[in-house]
């Protein structure tokens, strides 16, 4: 009896051990995690039926009935291999860009192109054909250019944007948050005739800019010479004026001083042009009567006012 109640509780063990570990297995096919930076889409027989995007525990069927297909919900950067295409003026250019894109629709994104490797294929071939598009329509100067007028390679990038942005969401579910250039270049076999384009351009643009200077330094220099022509001659038309007051005045003061003493004037111009026309080694002889030796006879001689 003993042995019957032992073999009883063994069954009823193992019968609680394979009900456990057939509920443990339920629950690990019925139950699956959504993580913080992640999407999950719920299959059943291959065709969504729901899409999870908060996380934390969820529930679905048990498989092969319903299936969990997980997609990153965080930021890609896409790099695309460069390519050659032609601008408005038939240049040829080398030119690539960078793609900045998310998920935003998984059922969409997993019906269309399943992974992120699809996702990146479809990504390139859009990109391309805009920008193809792009720079078909615009000249390489809209570009590459010094002239304020010619750039405007931001507005011709922000319609592509749009225009990607807006296919790549209705098409893929894929949300484009930016595209940027990231090369434009010329082809390897073009460079050379292209930089001597470039140099002969600079060249003419240089000399240019010397004949301009050469001749504003011309203007300058005449209407410097007028200046000075004009500054001259008022100055010479000055110094003429003072120069004939000042010889009026003498004029005057010499008219004056004659009144006075025509004599001791008549003396020392008589005196100024001895000094002028006799030198140290001449010997004057002089009268007794003469003016010259009573003055130096007597100091106190005076000339004869009248």
């Amino acid at each position: 009896m003993l042995a019957a109640l032992g073999f009883t509780r063994g069954v009823k063990f193992v019968a609680i051990l394979g009900l456990g570990a057939l509920l443990v297995g339920l629950a690990w096919l019925c139950l699956f995690t959504v993580g913080e930076g992640e999407f999950a889409v719920v299959t059943q027989f291959g065709r969504p039926v729901r899409v999870e995007s908060t996380p934390g525990l969820k529930l679905k069927r048990p498989a092969p009935f319903q299936t969990v297909t997980r997609f990153d919900r965080r930021l890609f950067a896409l790099v695309p291999s460069p390519r050659e295409f032609l601008t408005l003026g038939k240049q040829s250019v080398v030119a690539t860009g960078v793609i900045l894109w998310r998920v935003h629709d998984p059922e969409k994104f997993m019906q269309t192109v399943f992974d992120r490797v699809g996702a990146e294929s479809r990504l390139g071939d859009i990109l391309f054909a805009e920008l193809g598009a792009a720079l078909g329509g615009a000249p390489f100067a809209a570009f590459v250019s010094t002239a304020p007028g010619e750039y405007r390679a931001e507005a011709v990038l922000a319609g592509m944007t749009r225009q990607y942005r807006e296919l790549a969401l209705r098409d893929y579910g894929i949300d484009v948050v930016d595209v940027r250039l990231r090369r434009l270049d010329f082809p390897e076999q073009n460079r050379a005739s292209v930089f001597a384009r470039m140099k002969s351009e600079r060249i003419r643009i240089s000399m240019q800019y010397r004949s301009e200077g050469e001749e504003e330094g011309l203007k300058i220099r005449a209407a410097a010479e007028k200046a000075k022509s004009g500054i001259l001659g008022e100055a010479y038309k000055l110094s003429q004026q003072v120069r004939g007051e000042g010889e009026a005045r003498a004029a005057k003061i010499y008219a004056e001083s004659l009144t006075q003493a025509p004599n001791f004037y008549r003396f020392v111009r008589s005196i100024d042009a001895m000094k002028k026309t006799v030198d140290k080694e001449t010997t004057m002889v002089l009268p007794v009567d003469s003016e010259l030796f009573q003055l130096l006879r007597d100091s106190r001689f005076r000339f004869p006012e009248h």
